[in-house]
């Protein structure tokens, strides 16, 4: 089909995906031989069938042991490399990825500024060699205690500029209100360093509003379930407060049944600011492209909604406005 073909080649931003989810099971498996690291499978089919998740906290437990097998900044440089490789082949221009650093500091013990010092020798590389840029969200996990919390947002704040382009929360919606966290993230904003917060995938519209109100949350990562609550609807449109859309991860995750019962026609109707996202995209079977490729054929949404949806995203990437605008043009050039 045409509408496929101009998908595939069309621009696209990313705001909503995890370094460490991006790992493909090859790289999986050779990190874990490498760092002498006992996964539950020894072979790329078994490691498919364990990526069948059963549930969110199974989805979490599979995550953890893949950051169990990153134990080397040089890791770290790997696996970014080869996501930025990955979505130069898919014409993404600017991604906005997520990496929990906290975690890879605890089980790994590599240093924070190791970390990010690795990431930046990626993104460099990627500049230059595939023309394709990257800036970094440091998350807060919901269980970390509100002293770590606060530690992460400080180093965070510190870098700012350095790679940095935000601070996020992810985690287990259920397990911790977002307001443990308040000073952390209020240390954020008074910094100017924006926030976007994982909220309304497993639990509804109350953890949506704080992450608004304890939290000053910027983005929402999935907010699917905002549908749930029409003042809330109401206030993400008229504050006009993006939402990172993850589809195949909904669906995986057992948020939704399937991709036709997905509710992302319904919040683009809604007047919502849409962005698509593949989140973790291995671990789901997808790529940014094939979530643009199936909310066209599944959902029925027009190739220039699916274009307006890419310049949304690069309108509302934690960018200096001056960077933020020439990304703006790109896009638009080249849609």
């Amino acid at each position: 089909m045409e509408a496929l073909e101009k998908i595939r080649k069309m621009p696209k931003v990313e705001l909503h995906v995890h370094l460490e989810g991006s790992v493909r099971p090859e790289t999986l498996l050779q990190l874990a031989q490498r760092n002498g690291v006992t996964l539950p499978a020894t072979d790329l089919e078994g490691l498919r069938k364990w990526y069948q998740f059963s549930s969110f906290e199974h989805f979490v437990e599979i995550y953890v042991a893949l950051s169990k097998c990153i134990r080397t900044a040089e890791d770290v440089e790997l696996i970014t490399r080869q996501f930025l490789a990955g979505q130069a082949e898919q014409n993404i221009v600017y991604s906005e990825a997520t990496l929990t650093v906290w975690t890879l500091k605890r089980l790994a013990g590599i240093a924070l500024d190791d970390q990010l010092a690795a990431v930046n020798r990626a993104r460099e590389w990627a500049r230059h060699d595939l023309g394709v840029e990257m800036g970094l969200i440091i998350d807060i996990i919901r269980e970390e205690s509100p002293e770590d919390g606060l530690a992460i947002a400080e180093w965070a704040v510190k870098n700012h500029g350095n790679g940095v382009v935000g601070l996020g929360l992810s985690g287990i919606e259920a397990k911790t209100n977002p307001a443990v966290h308040a000073k952390a993230f209020q240390l954020a904003r008074e910094a100017g360093l924006p926030i976007s917060c994982h909220a309304g995938e497993t639990q509804g519209p109350w953890s949506i509003w704080s992450c608004l109100n304890d939290l000053g949350a910027d983005r929402i990562g999935h907010g699917v379930r905002c549908l749930e609550d029409p003042d809330l609807v109401a206030h993400l449109r008229d504050q006009q407060i993006p939402l990172e859309v993850c589809p195949s991860s909904n669906v995986c995750l057992k948020v939704v049944n399937d991709w036709h019962s997905h509710p992302l026609r319904q919040l683009h109707e809604a007047g919502l600011t849409i962005t698509l996202n593949s989140d973790d995209p291995p671990m789901f079977g997808t790529t940014l492209t094939q979530e643009f490729e199936r909310a066209h054929l599944d959902q029925g949404i027009p190739l220039e909604t699916l274009k307006d949806w890419s310049l949304q995203a690069a309108g509302n990437a934690f960018l200096p406005e001056a960077e933020k605008a020439d990304l703006m043009t790109s896009v638009m050039a080249h849609s």
